[in-house]
């Protein structure tokens, strides 16, 4: 049964079970609502609480564990001749994958038919081509091996759904059921729903916390696999990024040390436009500014935030590039051979950050107390001689740490550099060449069917962990000059 049927199915009976539950409580005390301990809502709540949240429990954690236990029952029926040199067996999973899915729609459209998808000794090549006309993508000859697998596989997956079903309908009805068995006079309805709606706002919470854990301990096992096929002296301190695809890696040269000045000389270019202009813009509006005109200019200051980050990427590949390329080009200076370039990347990029650090300067620059401002004043000093020598002091730990935080942003940033600043991994000075970054380079190795098995695709994990590690930093950093600050002014 398809998830979503089964989802409306267990609300349904959840449904059932709160109005069953309601009626119960209200026979029980002869349809006195005074003689009830909570009120009639609660003891609907707690059947449908007992109903829905376990069955849906058991349905996610159901299709969690599913694909892993499939796989490793699948992958050990699989000959080790079926697996080649060089290869791993996520691959041949892989592969394994797509042909079941390609039979089951081949299947539902009704472009294979069932006796020969199933048949232990089928045509392999009536099969293919059958997957390929009904829009599925397989490998040029599907293998006898690859075909058994997938057959059992979508075996097997029909008949996990099928126990499932059974199970999610079965802890839907039992719940319901003891729901509506509890919900007499004198059952503490309300203690029971507030305690289930506790539990349920801690596990709310504890999902950012499990996710934020999960990824961590991803990016580190994936890397730790990486540094034992690849000499991690080489990956922090080889001066050349040139990933080949030969064999298991061959003789790829995977230096970072171009992708981090990459990385920081485009983030630097960004800081120097966004940071002057953001600073200088959240001095006027907050100093400076009318009521009216802050009310009118701060939205529309705000709205580039807003815009995805693609856009700033076409933004700087179709507008901001080929001015410069008419300034800085062959036409003009001379120094600049294409359109994408440092430059064109970093002034999207600083554009994208003018309302990140001008917002939150502004609120730091609002934080500070009247009293200060008025204290200058009273001693005889000018606005502009109480914003240089009073506010804009007494406000910089809060400055600093939102131009720290906007680096963090900007070093994780990927669309706009993917088609501003190009893919050319190399150390320069010039801000018109191209280059690439960290993020840029993650996706570009994970972009395609890779062996996961290669140092070329695991060095995206590594990446991510030095990006994660540099992102950290700056951030924690942040946050410790911020909260430093408002412990000083507040």
């Amino acid at each position: 049964m398809p998830v979503l049927w089964l989802t409306l199915i267990v609300v349904a009976i959840s449904a059932a079970g709160f109005v069953m539950g309601r009626g119960r409580a209200m026979a029980s005390a002869d349809g006195n609502i005074r003689n009830l301990h909570s009120l009639p809502v609660y003891y609907g709540a707690n059947a449908l609480m007992k109903s829905v949240v376990p069955a849906l429990g058991v349905m996610v954690l159901w299709l969690l564990a599913q694909p892993l236990f499939i796989d490793n029952r699948i992958a050990q029926m699989i000959p080790e001749t079926e697996i080649a040199e060089g290869a791993n067996i996520g691959l041949v999973m892989s592969e394994v994958r797509r042909t079941a899915a390609g039979i089951d729609n081949a299947l539902r459209v009704g472009a294979l038919d069932p006796t020969t998808a199933q048949a232990a000794n089928a045509d392999l090549e009536a099969i293919t081509q059958s997957l390929k006309d009904a829009g599925q993508v397989v490998t040029s000859q599907i293998t006898q091996p690859v075909l058994g697998a997938a057959q059992s596989y979508s075996a097997m997956a029909q008949t996990s759904n099928l126990l499932m079903t059974i199970a999610v309908l079965l802890v839907a009805i039992s719940g319901a059921a003891w729901g509506v068995l509890e919900s007499a006079k004198a059952f503490r309805a309300r203690n029971t729903v507030e305690q289930g709606i506790l539990a349920l706002l801690i596990a709310a919470a504890s999902v950012a916390i499990l996710t934020t854990i999960g990824i961590v301990l991803s990016l580190i096992f994936n890397t730790v696999e990486f540094f034992r096929l690849y000499p991690a002296a080489d990956f922090f301190f080889l001066l050349e990024w040139a990933p080949s695809f030969s064999g298991r890696g061959g003789a790829s040269s995977l230096g970072i040390l171009p992708l981090l000045w990459g990385t920081i000389y485009i983030s630097l270019v960004a800081l120097l436009v966004a940071v002057p202009i953001g600073l200088f813009a959240a001095i006027y509006l907050s100093e400076y500014a009318t009521p009216r005109v802050r009310s009118i200019a701060k939205p529309l200051l705000e709205i580039l935030a807003g815009i995805p980050t693609i856009v700033y990427g076409l933004f700087a590949l179709l507008t901001i590039g080929p001015i410069l390329l008419t300034v800085f080009g062959d036409d003009g200076l001379g120094w600049m051979q294409g359109q994408r370039a440092v430059m064109t990347a970093g002034l999207a990029m600083g554009i994208m950050l003018i309302p990140f650090v001008s917002s939150l300067s502004d609120d730091i620059i609002n934080a500070v107390p009247q009293a200060m401002r008025d204290g200058s004043y009273g001693l005889g000093a000018t606005k502009s001689e109480t914003i240089k020598q009073v506010v804009l002091p007494a406000a910089l730990p809060g400055i600093v740490g939102a131009i720290l935080l906007a680096a963090s942003r900007a070093i994780g940033e990927t669309m706009i550099v993917v088609l501003g600043a190009g893919a050319a991994a190399r150390l320069s000075m010039n801000p018109f060449e191209a280059m690439t970054t960290v993020t840029a380079k993650i996706v570009s190795q994970l972009t395609g069917d890779s062996d996961f098995a290669s140092p070329e695709a695991l060095v995206a994990f590594a990446l991510g962990m030095t990006l994660f590690v540099m992102t950290l930093g700056l951030n924690v950093f942040a946050l410790y000059i911020v909260r430093k600050y408002r412990e000083q002014y507040e």
